[in-house]
């Protein structure tokens, strides 16, 4: 019954993140309906969705405000342009809504269609801007080591995992990459939080200096890299890497494609942080995951410096089709006033101790070197030796294994590296967060039963 729509998966799609080799042989996963914070595959079986699909499902998998938010402006302008001064209803709305909400004073906003874009975005108008104030040469932009930035040409030189740059021919020029602010794992023996915060910005320090300060334009960074394995900043980090940016007029671009709306228990992980960015990136739980839409906030000063470029050459000379489309628009803008209406980021922050309670239940397992999260976000990371940290063989693909295992707990999660990933809908309840880490708790004894026969 089920084989058909399997095969001809194989035979005509490509996965992005998937062994297309053994994706060959082993096939899709078809998920056919959700309901809540629980999907079901084509064969009936029911999971809880860990990982709010990618990041991005904050309000589960069946919020009907949102299909009627869609189909009302599906049947009333379904597509239109923002090109040539042409708008839409719902894009102007969204953009003065998310101009409100900014953590930070901002100016404009531009709409894209992913958090990838959004930041391609924010690296060309970093290099438009200093064209636009006559500083040709101040270009080059740092990320960091396990950062994630997108998949773009530009935005996947800016993430900094290996498998991203592997035989693409990334990172382009003009890209650097700066520590991973992972206390756990580089933190040195004695070395406090703190003195390592200092150290991770003398090192950033230290880069631009051998670059040449007038040669650096921007740091990207995520409030919490999440796709980097959850590494969440050491105490006084963002304070002490934004004197270094300040004291070399450096941009600071916030991106916000993960942690913004509620996800760390502030509207944006830029105020659960302390940063003060030039520029802002959000996508995913903007629109709930219901369709594909991003914005890039950008502040007065590099506002300007877009208009007296745009008088120079006669026009803003970038833009996507769907920038701003109106459905995408509309179901983002009713994503925004269920946060509210529905006091998602109360909820959030009511359920946040029982879930941290127990992410960090899980570090005591034998599998497992740390645990560690922030908000609704958590990992686990394994190790084959828990007193010296040290990492099972890639080849094991432990993680993995531990991700795997969840589904027969019914669980659907992710594994990154060594680490397996937790980032459940915000709408999740404190029942539900139980039967997601009964179900964590579950895989990683099957794991570890595996690795001990191994």
């Amino acid at each position: 019954m089920h084989q058909p729509l399997h095969s001809t998966d194989v035979t005509s799609q490509v996965h992005p993140y998937t062994n297309l080799a053994l994706h060959e042989t082993a096939g899709p996963m078809v998920i056919s309906k959700g309901e809540g914070v629980f999907v079901y595959d084509d064969k009936g079986n029911k999971y809880l969705e860990g990982l709010a699909g990618l990041f991005c499902a904050s309000l589960g998998f069946s919020n009907s405000r949102l299909a009627d938010a869609a189909d009302r402006q599906m049947r009333q302008l379904p597509f239109y342009h923002s090109f040539g001064h042409k708008a839409n209803e719902p894009a102007i709305l969204l953009a003065e809504k998310l101009l409100a909400m900014a953590p930070v004073p901002m100016s404009k906003v531009f709409f894209a269609n992913s958090g990838s874009e959004a930041n391609d975005t924010a690296i060309k108008l970093v290099w438009y801007y200093n064209n636009a104030l006559g500083r040709p040469a101040k270009k080059k932009i740092i990320a960091r080591s396990r950062g994630y930035h997108g998949v773009t040409i530009a935005s996947a030189s800016l993430t900094g995992l290996p498998n991203n740059h592997r035989d693409f021919d990334l990172p382009i020029d003009r890209i650097l990459h700066t520590d991973c602010p992972h206390y756990w794992r580089h933190g040195l023996p004695g070395e406090s939080e703190e003195d390592f915060a200092t150290r991770c910005a003398d090192s950033l320090e230290q880069l631009i200096l051998r670059e040449g300060p007038d040669t650096i334009a921007a740091f990207f960074a995520e409030p919490i890299m999440v796709s980097g394995g959850v590494i969440v900043p050491p105490r006084t980090y963002f304070a002490k890497v934004q004197a270094v940016l300040r004291k070399y007029d450096i941009l600071l671009v916030a991106d916000e494609v993960i942690c913004g709306f509620a996800r760390t228990g502030n509207m944006f992980g830029t105020e659960t942080f302390g940063m003060h960015p030039d520029m802002i990136t959000c996508a995913k739980q903007l629109s709930a995951g219901y369709l594909p839409i991003s914005a890039l906030m950008v502040n007065e000063a590099i506002y300007q410096a877009m208009l007296a470029e745009s008088r120079k050459i006669g026009t803003f000379g970038h833009g996507f089709t769907y920038s701003g489309h109106p459905v995408a628009a509309a179901v983002a803008l009713e994503t925004l006033k269920i946060y509210e209406e529905e006091n998602i980021l109360e909820h959030v922050r009511s359920v946040i101790p029982h879930f941290q309670q127990r992410l960090q239940a899980l570090g005591s397992h034998p599998l497992v070197g740390e645990a560690r999260g922030h908000g609704l976000l958590g990992a686990v990371e394994l190790v084959a030796d828990r007193e010296t940290k040290a990492p099972f063989a890639p080849e094991l693909g432990m993680a993995a294994r531990a991700g795997t295992a969840a589904l027969s707990h019914g669980i659907i999660t992710r594994a990154l590296g060594d680490t397996v990933n937790m980032c459940p809908p915000l709408i999740i309840t404190r029942q539900e967060i139980d039967m997601l880490f009964d179900g964590i708790e579950g895989a990683l004894d099957d794991t570890h039963s595996l690795a001990q026969r191994a």
